[in-house]
């Protein structure tokens, strides 16, 4: 009988070389491909959150006019929340599987391989 396929041993690095790939400049590029996504991301998303509660907050007869049925601008500001909550996730995920994901992948590579 075979034996099982075990998996390829990985390098466990030191800490002096992890500390050596903080300054590298791929891992520089890294953190900034990273930054330059999420930071905008996170403060539109910050700044939208909070047109959501100072207009429900400050606007209550504005949030309780009818679009339709008994449907008002709250409760559609209210599902905007959400679908941007996971428009934002969809949109991340494709930008980190094409620009962060590869490079992280050749820094693991590079480190433990």
């Amino acid at each position: 009988m075979n034996a099982p396929a075990t998996p390829r041993e990985r390098r466990q690095p030191t800490a002096q070389e992890f500390r050596e790939m903080q300054t590298s400049p791929q891992f520089v590029e890294l953190k900034k491909t990273y930054r330059n996504f999420t930071f905008p991301m996170s403060i539109a998303f910050f700044v939208w959150y909070l047109v959501y509660v100072f207009t429900a907050t400050y606007a209550p007869d504005f949030m309780a006019q009818p679009v339709f049925g008994s449907v008002n601008v709250g409760v559609v500001f209210g599902l905007a929340q959400f679908i941007t909550t996971f428009v934002i996730t969809w949109i991340y995920i494709k930008y980190a599987n094409k620009n962060i994901e590869p490079r992280a992948a050749a820094i693991r590579e590079q480190m433990e391989g």
